[in-house]
This record gives C-alpha cells, sequence and structure tokens, in this order.
C-alpha cells in the first residue's frame, strides 16, 4: 500500500474543506491536502443556481456556483493539492487516514493535523415512519435540485413539500418556475425550520401555503404517488383525528433536516455531540482527538455558507499551527445552553483564551423582543437585545477575551424575553 506524508489533511472538498485547506496553506503550512469523493470540488454548491451566496464574505450576491468557483480558484492559486474521487475510508486518533481512489488505489495518508470537513446528508423517508406505499415519486429536496439543474430532468408536476428547510423552500420556487404546481409546503412544527427570506422569496411571492402544525399522515400510490393525506397536529405534534385532507399530487420532497456526515469521526474516537449531531470542540475547532478538527455542516448544520467559510478559516489556520508543533491543550472549560438556547458550539474554552470567542446556536423556539445573555462565574459578560429570535436563523456571539478573563467558570448563553 502506498504511503504519504501531509501537514494537513482535510477530508471533504466542499465549502468548508475548500476555506480551510486555503487557510492552512496560507497560515505556512507546506503542504496541505484536501480528498473529496466527488468528481469535482465544491460539494453542495454545484448544484445550488440560485442567487443569495457570499453577502458576507465577499460583498456581494453570487449564486452557488460563483460561489464555489472563487473558493476552487483561490485554492489552486494558493497550491493547495486537491484529489477529487479519491474517498477517505478510514481514520485513526493517530491522525492516520486510509483513502481510495481508481488512480491511485489504496493509499495511507499519515497528517500532522487533519480537518473533518465531510458536510451533512438529508434525513430520508425511512427516518419518518410515514405510513403508505414505497411508490416512485418520493424524493430529498436535495436529490431533486440535483436532477433539475444538474440532469435536466423533472421529478413531477404536482408537488407537496414535507418541511420547510432551506433547501425546500428553494426547491418549492425552483419547480414552479420549472412549469409544476406546487400545492403546499407542510411543516411539523409551529415555525419554519427556515430562513425568512427563503419564506418570502420561495413560498409569499409565489403565492405557496405553508401549512404549519401540519405534516403528512399516509403516502398513496402503488406504482407511482397518487397523493397524500394531509393533517393538523396538536401540542404533543401528533395528528389530529379528523383534520385529514387528500392533495393529489404525483411528486412528494422530503425537506425534513440535515444530519452531519460523522461515520468517519466516530472511528477516530471523536466525541459527538447529542444536541448537534456534530463534534465537540473547543475554541479553535479541535475535537477530543488531538490534531483532528472539525467545521461546517459536519459540525453542525449552518444556515448561511458565508458562516461556514468563515468557521473553517478558523479551523484551517488552527490545524496549520497544530502540524507545526504550536499544540495547546483543549479546551476543558464547559460552555453551557441555557433556556432557549439549542446546540451550541463550541461546547468547551480554553482556561486562558488566545482572542475573543464566536459562540453559535439556535433558538428552541420563537422569541420576540428578547434578549441573549451570556454569563461566568455569576457576572454578566455578554448582552444583546433582539427584535425577533427564529430557529431557522443562528444566533452569534462574541464574546471579548477581556470579558471572559480566566479560568474554569463555565460559560452559560441563555434567552431573556
Amino acid at each position: 500500500m502506498r504511503e504519504r506524508e501531509v501537514g494537513v489533511l482535510v477530508i471533504g472538498g466542499g465549502p468548508a474543506g475548500l476555506a480551510a485547506g486555503i487557510a492552512a496553506k496560507e497560515a505556512g503550512c507546506a503542504r496541505v491536502l484536501v480528498v473529496d469523493r466527488e468528481d469535482a470540488p465544491g460539494g453542495i454548491l454545484k448544484q445550488c443556481i440560485h442567487n443569495g451566496f457570499g453577502l458576507q464574505a465577499f460583498g456581494e450576491e453570487l449564486t452557488g456556483t460563483e460561489y464555489a468557483e472563487r473558493y476552487i480558484e483561490k485554492a489552486f492559486a494558493a497550491g493547495v493539492e486537491v484529489a477529487c474521487g479519491t474517498m477517505a475510508i478510514d481514520l485513526t486518533g493517530g491522525r492516520v487516514a486510509t483513502i481510495v481512489s481508481r488512480a491511485r488505489g489504496l493509499e495511507t495518508v499519515r497528517a500532522g493535523a487533519v480537518v473533518l470537513a465531510m458536510g451533512c446528508r438529508e434525513r430520508p423517508r425511512g427516518a419518518l415512519a410515514t405510513p403508505g406505499s414505497r411508490c416512485a415519486g418520493v424524493y430529498t429536496a436535495g436529490n431533486a435540485q440535483k436532477l433539475v439543474n444538474m440532469k435536466g430532468l423533472m421529478p413531477g408536476k404536482r408537488v407537496v413539500i414535507l418541511g420547510s428547510g432551506d433547501i425546500g423552500l428553494i426547491m418549492a420556487r425552483r419547480m414552479t418556475f420549472m412549469g409544476a404546481r406546487v400545492l403546499a409546503c407542510v411543516e411539523l412544527m409551529p415555525y419554519s425550520a427556515g430562513l425568512t427570506r427563503n419564506i418570502v422569496q420561495c413560498l409569499d411571492d409565489f403565492g405557496i401555503p405553508l401549512l404549519l402544525s401540519h405534516t403528512v399522515v399516509d403516502i398513496k400510490g402503488r406504482e407511482r404517488l397518487e397523493g397524500v393525506s394531509v393533517a393538523a397536529v396538536d401540542e404533543t405534534l401528533s395528528p389530529i383525528p379528523g383534520t385529514e385532507r387528500e392533495l393529489a399530487c404525483d411528486t412528494l420532497l422530503l425537506s425534513v433536516g440535515l444530519l452531519p456526515e460523522n461515520e468517519l469521526s466516530s472511528t477516530a474516537g471523536v466525541r459527538l455531540s447529542p444536541a448537534t449531531g456534530g463534534a465537540e470542540v473547543d475554541e479553535n475547532l479541535q475535537t477530543a482527538v488531538p490534531g483532528v478538527f472539525s467545521c461546517g455542516n459536519v459540525l453542525h448544520v449552518h444556515d448561511l455558507v458565508d458562516f461556514v467559510s468563515e468557521e473553517a478559516a478558523r479551523a484551517g489556520k488552527a490545524a496549520a499551527r497544530y502540524a507545526a508543533g504550536e499544540t495547546r491543550p483543549r479546551g476543558t472549560v464547559p460552555v453551557e445552553a441555557g433556556s432557549g438556547v439549542g446546540g451550541i458550539v463550541p461546547q468547551f474554552l480554553g482556561e486562558q483564551i488566545e482572542g475573543d470567542v464566536k459562540l453559535m446556536f439556535r433558538t428552541r423556539g420563537i422569541y420576540k423582543k428578547a434578549r441573549v445573555v451570556a454569563e461566568r462565574g455569576g457576572r454578566e459578560i455578554y448582552s444583546k437585545r433582539e427584535m425577533i429570535l427564529v430557529p431557522g436563523e443562528m444566533v452569534g456571539v462574541t464574546l471579548k477575551k477581556d470579558a471572559l478573563g480566566s479560568g474554569r467558570e463555565p460559560v452559560r448563553v441563555r434567552i431573556e424575553v
């Protein structure tokens, strides 16, 4: 088996992996290798032909493909080695990866540091336990997006979307553009899981109803989908008898959540967070395994790719420093999610903080005229008022180094109404 050594190995060639590889190279790492199982870098952005990307990173509005192209060009200009059609099949806690490709066969890669940037996958129908036959016409929203935008194929003409994640909302607009009729977007929760701008631009602008506190309770059809039965749900998210109604359709798109791709992380011994589904990391995005870092949607599902790139750049820089021998102990001081706060990242801080620390989380519900508060050792170190907080949009909290101080007291973040 072939062997090679690199300074930083990045697993995943999407927006997170590219940004991490560029940052590692710019931080002085001589050899940075990015591996991706797809035939071309760019990740999910290759099929995102809609605009709305790049406002944070570049100060202008780009399509997903344009955003990816800029990072691909930056990676090659920086001298990052990108190996496509290459899959990482194993990773040890000692930062030894096994990769395989058609061109080079099976290889072992020994890395000074590893950045996990594998992204996420869609939750499939099998995870929903929705009754009904397994007929044709049921797709995840991302698969439908790939069929339409990259293959030029239409899944159907009468569409119902289950779930209100951003991909589902965007596909409601896209299917309408392509001549299909989108009957409804059905959401189990009493609030949307997507960005407010996508609800307005993709549903409201086209008169597509958003049915909150509803779900699909039956899928009808033998060979091909013929329709779905939709019902309202109560406070326990259980269908309410007598509220069922039939929607005749030939296509059901599922936009019911994303799952971080952490199977490889688990083989390396990385500890995962039950709240986010991703790794538990400190302020340098280092996992419980020394020299292994995590970023992007494999760490926690983001709402904007701009935030993915920003976070991944921090991980790439930290990985380069680790590979160069600038090792620092992993943070052990816990960051706690208080009232109203969902999974928070990072989960740990070091006793001695080198600079300001950015925390990110999603809320557990809708909060109006609220205050986001962070405390440490019984004192308030951060406070900011917000007109509205919704689960579909991430909240960022930047804690100043001077306010954090040092010590082992945990940091607790909560929402006050």
